[in-house]
This record gives C-alpha cells, structure tokens and sequence, in this order.
C-alpha cells in the first residue's frame, strides 16, 4: 500500500503543540484592518485549541506534522 501523504496546505494554517493539541488561526485578520477596532484586531490575534470534534478529524492529515 503506498504511504499516505500530508495534506500540505495545513501544514500553514494548523501548529500542533507538545501535549499533542491543534491550534488554529482565526479568520478576518488578514486586510481591511483600518476599518476594524484594536479589540477586534486584538482577539484575532489570538490562536485558540481547536475543538476536540474537529481534531479527530485532521488528526490523520496532520499525523506527519511536528
């Protein structure tokens, strides 16, 4: 059986910590910036834990990330 592959666009957009969790970036942080408040832009900032149902999912697309 050939091996599987990375999906390698999340290889950008996923970092996985030590304790094994995924952590994601937040969307609507990328332009238009001016018209946003700083609190706005301030929360975005952050990258939060994604959900526990949502990493069962990427776990095996992600499994060759460190």
């Amino acid at each position: 059986m050939p091996k599987m592959k990375t999906h390698s666009s999340l290889k950008g957009r996923f970092k996985i910590t030590g304790t094994g969790k995924v952590k994601r970036y937040k969307a609507y942080k990328n332009h238009l910036l001016s018209g946003k408040s700083g609190r706005q832009k301030r929360v975005l900032g952050t990258n939060p834990v994604m959900a526990p149902g949502d990493v069962r999912r990427l776990k095996q697309q992600l499994a060759n990330i460190k």
